[in-house]
């Protein structure tokens, strides 16, 4: 079975996958999950769509379990979730039936579960504190995640000369310098946020919030400043 599993794996990963933690911590449980569903009538797009109920079951154990212990289960969780989002991926290329489609689906998914996230901590922590900061992060952090999900699915219409998703997902273009160096910082805090463990394991998920609300409302400002340069641009002038 083990060779099974590993020959799933190697013929289901993506060549230039979006992180190590992506690689190497959720895709081998995931191909376990392919060579478990790969000959039945489970499509990817069930398990994209799985992903989201197990998101919101970990949703549900932060707010049901206070404390260093509900903290860590709650991830344990979420983790679950990661693995079934990395397995949808992995079975549609496996079988060879990647499409657009599915990839605005998981896209959808991703950032629903971005939006349960963030909402249900900002939460937690209110409910712990009692404090009304945290309801104020959690407004603002969900508003600029939703409109950052807004605007970057409007830059990635066709119609504005965006290329589609290919067999490998949403192409990232990869700018060099301090402009680049800075979105790669930035895709590692909102893509897969793997320091969330970190932060559950040091009891410190009002630091991951923090962090997770800022980097979103960042964004949000960027991608919105970009939209405005290229489309508040003055005409040429007539000669």
């Amino acid at each position: 079975m083990i060779r099974e599993v590993a020959s799933v794996y190697r013929a289901s990963k993506k060549r230039d996958d979006i992180n190590w933690f992506t690689e190497w911590v959720c895709r081998p449980p995931a191909a376990f999950i392919v060579w478990a569903v790969a000959h039945t009538r489970t499509t990817p797009n069930q398990l994209t769509l799985l992903s989201l109920v197990a998101c919101a079951a970990a949703c549900g154990v932060w707010l049901a379990a206070p404390g260093h212990l509900g903290a860590v289960l709650g991830v344990a969780v979420f983790e679950v979730s990661f693995v079934l989002d990395c397995a949808d991926g992995q079975l549609a290329r496996y079988r060879k039936t990647t499409s657009a489609a599915g990839h605005f689906l998981d896209f959808l998914m991703d950032e629903l579960k971005a939006l349960l996230v963030l909402g249900t901590l900002a939460t937690r922590q209110w409910l712990a504190t009692d404090d009304p900061t945290w309801l104020l992060v959690g407004v603002v952090g969900t508003a600029a995640l939703g409109a950052g999900l807004a605007m970057t699915t409007f830059l990635r219409r066709s119609e504005l000369g965006a290329g589609g998703p290919t067999s490998e997902g949403q192409p990232h273009r990869r700018r060099r310098g301090a402009r680049g160096a800075l979105e790669a910082v930035a895709r590692w805090f909102i893509h897969y946020p793997q320091y969330i463990w970190i932060a559950a394991a040091l009891d410190r998920l009002d630091a991951f919030v923090w962090v997770y609300a800022g980097i979103h409302v960042l964004y949000a400002g960027y991608a919105l400043l970009g939209i405005g340069l290229r489309f508040g641009r003055f005409p040429p002038a007539r000669s």
